[in-house]
């Protein structure tokens, strides 16, 4: 069995739980996030480990790339990525790399993007099982009727995440309200 290391991360708008394996970052997750530990035991299961609390060279050049970007002065990642989950997941989440700083696409939009238009809801569902917060950037996705919606972290975050990147900000469907 494996080891990945976890620690936490301070961000402005909440904490994140930062986990690398080996020389990849496979978590970067919302401490308070409702699907946490749905995300911690896939991980451990595909990825035959078990959480240790420590740091590494990945998770200390993260926080460093994380604080830059907070600060405003990052726009883009370069940390190596360890996505752990379906073909179809990390499909998705290899999409959400594609897509601008600053820019927002809707889940339908994004089911098109990989070739699946009917897959709006798989496309939701594997949104929100994204592992690696920020690094692959599911807050830049919204609804299709140009609402923020579905983000672990809570709308609150995801919407301060969108105004830092000053994304034209969609509105808050009523169901988020």
């Amino acid at each position: 069995m494996q080891n990945i290391i976890t620690r936490k991360y301070e961000a402005p708008c909440g904490v994140l739980v930062l986990g690398s394996l080996g020389d990849k970052l496979c978590l970067c997750d919302w401490q308070v996030e409702r699907h946490r530990e749905y995300v911690d035991k896939r991980l451990c299961r595909v990825l035959d480990a078990e959480f240790i609390e420590g740091t590494s060279t990945v998770i200390d050049n993260a926080v460093a790339q994380l604080d830059e970007y907070f600060a405003g002065k990052r726009m883009e990642f370069d940390i190596p990525l360890l996505f752990a989950g379906t073909d179809f997941q990390k499909k998705v989440w290899n999409a959400l790399l594609s897509i601008p700083f600053g820019k927002t696409i809707s889940y339908g939009e994004m089911a098109r993007q990989i070739g699946m238009p009917k897959a709006v809801r798989a496309v939701a569902n594997a949104n929100g099982a994204n592992s690696l917060s920020i690094f692959a950037p599911c807050h830049r996705v919204i609804g299709s009727d140009n609402t923020l919606t579905g983000y672990g972290g809570g709308l609150a975050t995801k919407e301060y995440l969108l105004k830092l990147e000053k994304a034209m900000l969609p509105r808050l469907s009523n169901a988020d309200k």
